[in-house]
């Protein structure tokens, strides 16, 4: 047995390249999970004011540019999966570990992003075993948390500048204010009780542990990563004429993207989208301009990784054999 075939240090029996993690439909359900997001999508672009307009829009050079922002994000967050990978003994070259890190979007529209765990359970060769892949699954999502909520710092500051919670309805209000609350206060508690959590939930160990691989690094990698699509949101929106300060327009995306992933919906949907509509519309946008600059957002921020996702994982499977549906 040469090194590389050795398993990782920690890695379950379950982990090896003998077993069959996924037995059960979860790749079915994944699947379905998409192509019923995929058509509420279509519907949510359809129902805009002008869709071919604002999808006319993505081709200009302010389209071009949030695109490119879009993908920063990609390729940024790509760079911390591969880091994590790396800690497990799974060493991959910047081009592999950035396509099977983006084969893994497909699977985004499932309920709390879950499908995305599956990154390291697909691997050909070496997969990761189920508590080693849910452990990074579980790093990312708590340094994405951590990330938005430094991130919604300005909206916040925006709330108690403007008036916005006597702008905005009740309900909005109440959803947006509920949601930080519990997002700080989960974040809050895993920090507080997180030797008790460690103890219990053996991923959430391993989560532990792969946070304290590099954090400035990742910290850095995470927090740039979402900041440029809050400023594609920025840029969208100047665009349709709606005017925001830069900072403001990154917390109205992080405080959206919190409320959306505490919905564990399938990509934060329909929760994600009321929120920043709403909030856009409170700073004094149309309800249309609201609308058009939420559906270009969630096109280039969520389904054009999913689109990606879907050519990468294709191309990963049938043509390089760097992942198993087996």
């Amino acid at each position: 047995m040469t090194p590389e075939d050795a398993p990782a240090a920690g890695a379950s029996p379950a982990g090896g390249p003998g077993s069959r993690p996924l037995r059960l439909p979860v790749k079915q359900l994944l699947l379905v999970l998409g192509v019923v997001a995929t058509a509420y999508a279509a519907a949510l672009l359809v129902w805009g004011d002008s869709p071919r307009a604002s999808l006319a829009r993505l081709g200009s050079w302010t389209g071009v540019q949030a695109v490119a922002l879009c993908l920063l994000n990609y390729l940024l967050r790509g760079l911390r999966w591969r880091l994590w990978m790396a800690h497990y003994g799974r060493h991959f070259g910047w081009a592999k570990g950035l396509r099977l890190y983006l084969a893994g979007y497909a699977f985004t529209p499932t309920p709390g992003n879950i499908g995305e765990a599956v990154r390291g359970l697909m691997l050909a060769r070496q997969p990761l075993g189920a508590g080693q892949s849910l452990a990074i699954f579980g790093a990312e999502r708590l340094a994405d948390l951590l990330c938005l909520l430094l991130l919604c710092l300005p909206a916040a500051w925006w709330v108690l500048t403007h008036g916005a919670v006597r702008a905005a309805p009740l309900f909005l209000a109440g959803l947006v204010a509920a949601a930080v609350l519990v997002a700080a206060i989960l974040l809050g508690l895993v920090l507080r009780y997180r030797a008790t959590l460690r103890y219990r939930f053996a991923w959430l160990k391993e989560a532990w542990h792969c946070l304290a691989v590099r954090p400035l690094t990742w910290f850095a990698l995470t927090l740039t990563a979402w900041a440029a699509q809050g400023v594609a949101l920025w840029l969208i929106s100047r665009d349709l004429a709606v005017h925001l300060p830069l900072l403001t327009a990154t917390g109205f995306y992080a405080l959206a993207m919190v409320v959306g992933a505490l919905s564990a919906l399938p990509a934060g949907l329909g929760g994600m989208e009321a929120v920043l509509t709403g909030l856009l519309v409170a700073q004094g946008a149309t309800a249309g301009e609201a609308l058009t600059i939420t559906v270009l957002t969630r096109l280039l921020t969520l389904w054009l990784a999913v689109a990606i996702g879907v050519v990468a994982l294709l191309y990963s499977a049938a043509i390089r054999k760097e992942i198993s549906f087996r």
